[in-house]
């Protein structure tokens, strides 16, 4: 019995990518598909409002945790006037005496993502039978059109070598043009992760964050592997966005970022995933998304 199980637990993980039993359930399942229309590229809202969301969270992340961004900021003396003075003024509950001297209160990352946006996610039991871990709306509510979370994790071209990281991991997301984003938080997927951001790091600026590999979010969006498959009963209330990070992104805020390159060499902008809202979604509510989009 034990025995079946296992292999039960294995075949859930990997049917996913079995193509007889895609083409089969495809089929079956019509309702849980999510269709796009050809050529579109998917997007939900606008380039610019993911962009202009993230820096927002980030950057009330970069100054609630401001005493520990010193060695960043003593490089980059212009980005740190700029930031004291947001302080000032955004942050009510921090007093700024001068540029080397600031006392503020420090909250939670669950706490500033509240402050900013107006909710808070947390990743809990699924309210599916066997589905595992899921995500929820804790606190607060989140409108239409909002990015309520990020799906971390390695990003590889479609040349670049993942079988052995893809065994057994339910966890790779395909984009549409072939992009492969590894968000498991275990094993050999976990390790590739810190070897490349740590790789990566120039001085004190990190490029990307390595937390969501920890129970200890320093980016709390960074849950999205989490969010399960829609069903017949549970209908999808997010949907998948890609989004490439431009160039001009603060480098003091890709700390942030929950996705890092496994090429070092690659000159095109990190390819991320944001989950929008498809409706207004309400505290206690799970997060459910479809996992297969179909383009027409």
């Amino acid at each position: 019995a034990a025995m079946l199980r296992g292999l039960r637990r294995r075949w859930d993980a990997y049917k996913y990518r079995f193509v007889p039993w895609l083409a089969l359930n495809l089929r079956r399942k019509r309702r849980t598909l999510r269709y796009v229309p050809k050529g579109s590229r998917d997007k939900i809202v606008s380039d610019e409002d993911v962009f202009e969301t993230l820096l927002k969270i980030f950057k009330a992340l970069f100054i609630n945790d401001f005493s520990r961004q010193t060695h960043i900021l003593a490089l980059l003396p212009e980005v740190k006037c700029k930031y004291l003075e947001l302080l000032t003024v955004e942050q009510k509950r921090s007093e700024v005496n001068s540029c080397n001297n600031q006392s503020q209160h420090v909250f939670t990352p669950e706490e500033v993502l509240f402050n900013t946006l107006g909710f808070t996610i947390t990743r809990e039991r699924s309210s599916l039978v066997s589905a595992g871990t899921g995500v929820f709306i804790t606190k607060g509510f989140v409108p239409k059109g909002t990015v309520v979370s990020m799906y971390p994790g390695t990003v590889y071209r479609k040349h670049e070598p993942i079988f052995f990281q893809s065994l057994g991991n339910p966890f790779i997301f395909r984009c549409i043009d072939g992009v492969l984003i590894d968000g498991n938080d275990k094993g050999l997927s976990r390790s590739v992760y810190r070897s490349c951001s740590r790789r990566d790091q120039l001085g004190p600026f990190q490029m990307s964050d390595e937390s969501w590999l920890t129970t200890a979010l320093q980016n709390p969006l960074a849950v999205g592997q989490y969010v399960n498959n829609c069903s017949h009963e549970k209908a999808a209330n997010v949907c998948y966005q890609e989004f490439d990070v431009p160039g001009y992104f603060p480098v003091e805020l890709k700390q942030y970022l929950p996705n890092i390159v496994y090429s070092h060499d690659i000159e095109s902008h990190l390819r991320c995933v944001v989950l929008v809202t498809l409706r207004d979604i309400k505290q206690g509510e799970e997060l459910f998304s479809n996992y297969y989009t179909v383009v027409n």
